[in-house]
């Protein structure tokens, strides 16, 4: 019978759904060189729905976030920026991509 009450106990915690942050703040590391990066950059990391703000600084090379976590994740970010050619200290951007950028734009990889 105590085993019975235990598992009913821990699935109705299973169950319970983790509240989302409307306005997490996140700051990531993201590659880049020049103000033709900090848009592309900036652009990319809004083209994630439910990105709220976005700005990266060319000097540290970070980029300070706000997002919606019921709309989209911090992974989501960080494909988008990849994607455009930038690597983030957790996606590396694939060499197609990073190809695709102009002269001045490329960083020098790790």
């Amino acid at each position: 019978m105590l085993f019975t009450l235990v598992g009913l106990s821990v699935q109705a915690q299973d169950k319970k759904e983790v509240k989302k942050n409307k306005n997490a703040k996140y700051e990531i590391a993201v590659n880049g060189n020049c103000g033709i990066c900090k848009k592309r950059i900036e652009t990319a990391a809004y083209s994630v729905k439910g990105v709220k703000s976005a700005q990266w600084h060319q000097d540290h090379h970070d980029m300070h976030l706000i997002l919606d976590e019921s709309k989209c994740s911090i992974d989501d970010v960080h494909a988008a920026v990849a994607k455009a050619g930038h690597d983030t200290d957790k996606v590396k951007a694939a060499d197609a991509d990073y190809d695709k950028l102009h002269h001045c734009c490329q960083y020098e990889r790790l």
